[in-house]
């Protein structure tokens, strides 16, 4: 099959998947649904099972939706080229990168190898670390040396030397983080043309949300300073630029901060008060961008990336919905936690006597 075709072929693959996005009528319509009816509809069974504690049945939906979100990362990268595969499967390593983190957190803490594992998400072979190996290792710095063979060399290596530096478990993850983040703006920036333009719309805008929640956390809530704030971040491929991040790090308030953002962030964040409320906003955007790469792109892999960003975020409001429901949440309360209703919308009381 000719480029062209493999081109054709995935852009009507996302399109057909692309259905399965959530409306807010769909949406909406979950907030008054049965355990049963999403149990049947999203074929997970373990909302159902007495057997399993509260706890148990979330952790089993979580892996569900992880499981049904990376089978469809696995469909969508079978017609791409190289650079386009290695740019969606990269995205998906993040999975992988829980997995890493929690492998760091039971080495630390010398955990038992079972207990471990239990804690780990069940991934697809072109995401998965090699679990077996790194639990045998005997600590972390092993256990990154041995991952230095592989797929996740550049973030081991130099998420090892930071290790081997600071001994500080906060500054490890930060590291693997922000390495990962780094990772994907550094792909990007290998395509060209028609390519690049979506994929910096996309990417970028996700990198716009992740350094904002950053800046704000790093400054305001863990009190590092200016510099320590800048180093941790990565310069987005679109709003939040090296320079403009260097400025905003030294400002000393989240006021300041939002006041001092470029449109349309500015207008979208005016007013919020609380990182909640930040992290809310900021991620309708990065919806918004991805909706709009999604409908009016050419680019078949930029077309897929915004269409998982999206897929992810609807399978983690049906995650929410579901830990409401097995908690046994009024459906108001539900409908406001995953922003579905406002708190002081008077159709919040329509919604609970409709459901009831």
């Amino acid at each position: 099959m000719s480029a062209h075709a493999n081109q054709a072929y995935l852009n009507t693959r996302v399109s057909i998947l692309a259905t399965r996005l959530f409306s807010p009528a769909v949406a909406g319509g979950l907030v008054g649904s049965t355990l049963e009816e999403i149990s049947q509809g999203f074929g997970l069974p373990a909302i159902l099972d007495q057997g399993l504690s509260a706890r148990a049945k979330n952790r089993a939906i979580e892996q569900a939706l992880i499981t049904t979100l990376l089978a469809e990362l696995c469909i969508l990268i079978r017609p791409m080229q190289p650079a386009e595969r290695a740019l969606v499967l990269n995205w998906g390593r993040k999975y992988a990168l829980f997995n890493l983190k929690s492998l760091i957190r039971g080495k630390l803490y010398n955990l038992d190898p079972r207990e471990i594992q239990d804690n780990l998400y069940h991934l697809p072979p072109q995401v998965e670390l090699p679990v077996q190996e790194l639990l045998r290792t005997e600590n972390v710095l092993e256990l990154l040396r041995q991952l230095e063979q592989g797929p996740y060399r550049f973030i081991a290596h130099q998420a090892r030397e930071v290790y081997e530096q600071k001994r500080e478990p906060f500054a490890l993850e930060a590291t693997i983080d922000q390495l990962y983040y780094q990772s994907l703006a550094r792909q990007v920036r290998q395509f060209h043309d028609g390519e690049q333009r979506p994929l910096q719309l996309v990417v970028g805008a996700l990198l716009d949300q992740i350094d904002l929640m950053w800046l704000l956390r790093f400054r305001f809530a863990y009190g590092l300073s200016p510099s320590e704030t800048f180093y941790q971040l990565v310069p987005s491929l679109r709003l939040l630029r090296r320079d403009l991040l260097l400025q905003l790090a030294n400002l000393d308030s989240l006021e300041r901060v939002l006041e001092a953002l470029p449109e349309p962030l500015n207008g979208l964040l005016a007013g919020s008060t609380s990182l909640i409320e930040v992290q809310k906003r900021i991620g309708r955007y990065t919806a918004r961008e991805a909706h709009q790469v999604l409908r009016h792109s050419s680019s078949a892999v930029a077309r897929t990336l915004s269409y998982l960003i999206l897929r992810e975020m609807d399978l983690f409001l049906l995650f929410a919905l579901t830990q409401g429901k097995i908690l046994g949440l009024p459906a108001d309360v539900v409908a406001i936690a995953v922003e579905l209703a406002d708190p002081n919308c008077p159709m919040v009381g329509r919604l609970e006597h409709t459901v009831a």
